[in-house]
């Protein structure tokens, strides 16, 4: 326990004091407990409270809900490019801008905004509950969902753009797509025919990880770069090449041998269709 708190107030000495001021980012309890409170409610409470009740329907809901999704990632993605990615940044190495410049805070707010994105997101895993598809509540999908937004919190505590948030604007250049296509499948059958492009959902999440994988491997191959934590580069390579790895079987049982696949994240807008999210 000693070794965690010394570990945990040495990071501490790097935070960036630009962001203490945001709503959750004054120390990684409240989130931490907020995450803890999820795993436990999807995993054991919320079952066992929809034990002996109808499932919810809940359409109108997952109407609003994937819809204001749609527009909560396009304004990240617009915020991401006008906070650097559009102007000063070279899409190479670039490092984090502790300066208190207009582009600078506006990245931190962008930053801080997409961390937020992915507590609502949250609502999904709760929503397959609420309508008892639990067999769609797996590992990988609680795992990603409440690993992501606790190892986010640490990387914009501590450096809030430079090179390291490419992944979290094209992720949620992804997710504008991925919630446009949940929210026509909740508007129910007179949507169908404008659903033909389900099949290149998968694919367009494979390009997201490629397209990640790519653009952070350039730190490999440059003869310097002082982008300041290398760490987070690390970790994001790994989070890139291993999603890529997993998107790659489900494409290939899928569509290259034709196996239908346990329906391992179902849309919760609609019932009988495939919901298969990366964040």
């Amino acid at each position: 326990m000693e070794a965690v708190v010394n570990l945990y107030q040495e990071m501490m000495k790097y935070a960036d004091p630009r962001i203490q001021g945001y709503p959750l980012m004054g120390s990684p309890l409240l989130m931490t407990s907020i995450l803890l409170t999820y795993i436990y409610f999807v995993l054991s409470l919320g079952p066992r409270i929809m034990a002996n009740r109808k499932p919810f329907q809940l359409r109108g809901f997952m109407i609003v809900y994937n819809f204001s999704l749609v527009a909560l990632s396009l304004y990240i993605v617009y915020e991401f490019l006008m906070s650097g990615w559009l102007s000063t940044y070279t899409w190479r190495c670039d490092p984090v801008d502790y300066s208190s410049s207009p582009e600078a805070l506006r990245m931190v707010r962008v930053a801080w905004l997409f961390l937020f994105s992915k507590f609502i997101e949250l609502m999904d895993t709760v929503i397959f509950i609420l309508r008892k598809k639990d067999g769609q509540v797996t590992f990988l999908h609680v795992f990603h969902h409440s690993v992501l937004p606790w190892s986010w919190w640490w990387g914009i505590k501590i450096a809030p753009g430079g090179m390291g948030s490419f992944h979290a604007m094209i992720n949620s250049s992804v997710h504008v797509i991925m919630y446009l296509y949940y929210g026509l499948s909740a508007l129910g059958p007179v949507a169908q025919p404008y659903l033909w492009w389900k099949k290149h959902m998968t694919a367009i999440q494979l390009i997201q990880f490629v397209l990640v994988s790519l653009h952070i491997s350039q730190y490999y191959f440059m003869p310097s770069c002082n982008y300041q934590y290398p760490l987070i580069i690390h970790l994001i390579w790994m989070y890139g090449t291993i999603f890529f790895m997993l998107f790659s079987n489900f494409w290939y049982h899928s569509y290259t041998k034709g196996k239908r696949l346990p329906r391992v994240l179902q849309q919760n807008g609609a019932p009988g269709t495939t919901k298969v999210k990366a964040k």
